[in-house]
């Protein structure tokens, strides 16, 4: 069964940068799209960002593109999400799982807080 860690989150002013990573476990991570997700409270989890199993081809949500890098080390089983810029309206819980349904089990996730 696949897990998925995730961490790097933290309490960081507006306009600072965050480096989230996802590790996870198992043999198929290298064959699997990737996405980062977020959950603001009291809203539900959307996608931010997707990056092919290959890493050639990413591609973002409008509130975050041209502020959010996702990357991945095949090697590592680890996906990353550079953010720059961050807004108050950025913070959340970060989760990373497979880039389309049907997902792996959610982990935990990494909390985000963006201060104004």
């Amino acid at each position: 069964q696949v897990q998925l860690v995730e961490s790097g989150g933290g309490l960081v002013q507006a306009g600072g940068s965050l480096r989230l990573s996802c590790a996870a476990s198992g043999s198929i991570f290298s064959i699997k799209s990737m996405g980062w997700y977020r959950q603001a409270p009291g809203k539900q989890r959307e996608q931010v960002a997707v990056i092919s199993s290959g890493g050639v081809s990413t591609t973002y949500s409008d509130s975050v593109k041209g502020r959010f890098t996702i990357s991945r080390a095949n090697a590592k089983k680890t996906v990353y999400l550079q953010m720059n810029s961050l807004k108050p309206e950025d913070t959340g819980v970060y989760y990373c799982n497979w880039g389309q349904p049907p997902f792996a089990s959610w982990g935990q996730g990494t909390q985000v807080t963006v201060s104004s």
